[in-house]
């Protein structure tokens, strides 16, 4: 049986560290943290909490990444590989024709929450910073050459919602679902990133996904032109949200 490998394209701030939680406590699934980051600190020069570490840690080889995610088979005893994918990691070098060789899921958050989540971290932040374009991007990809409509859900619908939006999800992934998705042991995960101690926290200390919180922090006036645009981006994709 072919695995079945699942990319989740997210931007920063989002709850796609839990998401992966929820896929890592199948018995049947292995799961890989952000396989592009050091790639992307490589390539970038971007200051990131850790950096040299994570560098030294992982493969800066786009070419090597995509050989692991897109073919690598896996252990005995797992047919799904989740990869945890951030939309920022896919600079321009990258050829994207590897996207054929996974089923393509695409997370959503409110921007305003986003930017305001994002700004705590680092001060200045551009629409590249945070994903927004990036996600369009794979998403129209993916919708031109296969010719269907991705599966998109969006955090808040997970966070109200969790069995039934992880049901769809899975549903449209062509796999069951699983009640051991929505709870797990607290604690640090041998397949988490080296750069887990900066900044997860918040999900080694959760059991499950917390129930959804309104943020209502302003987004600053400087980054008006910021939101606005991930806001049109925002718009267009979540229009295809699973329920």
């Amino acid at each position: 049986m072919l695995p079945t490998r699942i990319a989740m394209w997210s931007g920063p701030r989002n709850i796609s560290t839990a998401l992966m939680r929820a896929w890592e406590n199948r018995p049947d699934t292995l799961v890989h943290d952000e396989p592009f980051y050091a790639y992307y600190l490589a390539e970038t020069g971007i200051d990131h909490p850790g950096r040299e570490e994570i560098i030294a840690a992982d493969e800066t080889d786009w070419r090597r990444v995509v050989a692991q995610v897109a073919h690598a088979p896996l252990p005995a005893g797992k047919t799904i590989y989740y990869q945890k994918q951030m939309t920022h990691h896919m600079l321009d070098a990258i050829d994207l024709a590897w996207l054929g060789n996974v089923t393509n899921c695409f997370l959503l958050r409110t921007p305003a929450e986003v930017i305001s989540s994002y700004i705590k971290v680092r001060p200045d932040v551009t629409l590249s910073d945070i994903g927004f374009a990036q996600q369009r991007r794979i998403f129209r990809l993916v919708r031109e050459t296969t010719g269907q409509i991705p599966p998109v859900i969006d955090s808040r619908d997970v966070l109200e919602n969790p069995r039934r939006t992880l049901t769809l999800l899975c549903d449209a992934l062509g796999v069951p679902f699983d009640e051991r998705m929505l709870a797990w042991p607290a604690g640090p995960r041998a397949s988490d990133g080296v750069w887990a101690k900066h900044w997860y926290a918040a999900v080694e200390a959760s059991t499950g996904f917390a129930p959804y919180q309104p943020k209502n922090d302003p987004v600053p006036a400087h980054l008006a032109g910021v939101l606005a645009e991930a806001e049109e981006i925002y718009r267009e994709l979540y229009q295809f949200r699973l329920g």
